[in-house]
């Protein structure tokens, strides 16, 4: 039996151990792994403070450091927010092609997609919370452990201090 193909949808602002957990441990369990970038429109505010594309770089230079990339099936897609929860997840199942089983630990994602498909509930890791990430970085704290090294090169590149606001 073909190994099921898994969607993971966050913001990623900014990617940071947890997502690359739950990514590493979808490459064991999944032929396929979909990066859905969720709030794709959205950046240059200190909630927001990346571009999808500058989101997307930042994973695939984390996963690549690991041989995730070429390794393992991984395809990203964007996607916007919407008003409407059901319309947003079919728009994301759209956009996602074939997909078995959604990876969330956010409940109001995993209740856009009841019924729709499988889903596997992420639990979230203690102490790793994108929000307290981009804190922690405004203040020049204690926030590099909590990302790939990666994701580190590329706040320094990108000037994430300040975007943080």
């Amino acid at each position: 039996m073909a190994k099921p193909t898994g969607l993971f949808i966050g913001s990623f602002q900014p990617y940071h151990i947890g997502h690359h957990l739950v990514i590493q441990g979808m490459t064991k369990l999944c032929g396929k792994v979909v990066i859905a970038i969720g709030s794709s429109e959205k950046s240059g505010t200190p909630e927001h403070p990346f571009t999808a594309q500058e989101r997307k770089e930042m994973i695939q230079a984390a996963l690549q450091d690991e041989d995730i990339i070429p390794m393992f099936d991984i395809v990203f897609i964007e996607v916007p927010d919407m008003d409407d929860d059901g319309a947003w997840a079919d728009h994301v199942l759209e956009k996602a092609g074939e997909v078995d089983v959604v990876w969330s630990g956010d409940e109001s994602t995993q209740k856009c997609f009841e019924g729709k498909k499988e889903i596997k509930e992420i639990k979230e890791v203690p102490g790793i919370s994108a929000t307290g990430i981009r804190e922690q970085i405004k203040v020049d704290g204690d926030w590099r452990d909590k990302v790939p090294a990666a994701v580190v090169k590329a706040m320094s590149d990108l000037g994430g201090r300040k975007r943080m606001g």
